[in-house]
């Protein structure tokens, strides 16, 4: 039996105002590709930012395994616009993520490895273009390889196909299923859409305001997220 990457016990968040995570629970193995689905404001970016240790919950806890200090955590955010006068090419821009050392230059080590994910993201023909001259699904790419340089154990995508047409969702989603299943990276992908929930993940997590629910996304039901929108 796989051993859990993440273990979420009873977790709760809150802040002045309102509850927004109330006694989560579920585990996630290695190689697992889990969706979190649900609506606007029931906790989805609350729970990515407790995963990354940027939030502290009220009870409950998150064991990592490996233990956190030696996890390593891939993360690509929403589409974000850059000016178009943003100076480093998408090589650079994925390169952010080495210097091991505190050499200026990368490493011939560095550069082996910033060549080896270039190449496994297609990105090696538009690879000295200005990131801010890329289209949306390029720059999204672009963090794709800048977050799985340095072979992370989870890649957590933030509704990363959110802002992208459906070519390009599917290219980069297509992505990152080969390093799921080829390399057995762990992805939790936060999304409203439910077609590339059910297209791609093995699992679900259905969020509600304090409940949840979830299993294997072949028991999915669209009523379900139907029951969340009016609970």
């Amino acid at each position: 039996m796989s051993e859990p990457v993440l273990n979420i016990k009873n977790l709760t968040v809150s802040f002045p105002d309102h509850l927004v995570l109330n006694d989560l629970s579920i585990a996630v193995n290695k190689g697992d590709f889990l969706s979190v689905v649900g609506q606007n404001g029931v906790g989805k970016t609350t729970l990515v930012r407790v995963v990354l240790h940027q939030l502290a919950p009220q009870h409950g806890k998150i064991e990592y395994h490996p233990v956190f200090k030696r996890m390593k955590i891939g993360y690509v955010p929403q589409f974000r616009n850059i000016d178009e006068e943003y100076p480093l090419s998408i090589r650079d821009f994925v390169g952010l993520n080495l210097h091991d050392s505190h050499m200026p230059w990368l490493s011939k080590k560095e550069r082996q490895k910033l060549d080896k994910i270039i190449a496994q993201t297609n990105l090696e023909t538009i690879q000295n273009t200005p990131l801010g001259e890329a289209s949306g699904g390029e720059k999204q790419k672009a963090y794709l390889a800048q977050a799985l340089i340095n072979d992370p154990d989870l890649l957590i995508l933030d509704e990363s196909t959110a802002s992208l047409d459906n070519v390009r969702k599917f290219e980069l989603l297509d992505l990152v299923k080969e390093f799921n299943e080829q390399q057995g990276v762990t992805v939790l992908f936060i999304t409203h859409d439910i077609e590339l929930a059910q297209k791609y993940a093995h699992d679900y997590l259905l969020m509600r305001h304090g409940t949840y629910q979830s299993g294997p996304i072949a028991q999915f039901k669209e009523s379900d997220l139907e029951e969340a929108e009016h609970a």
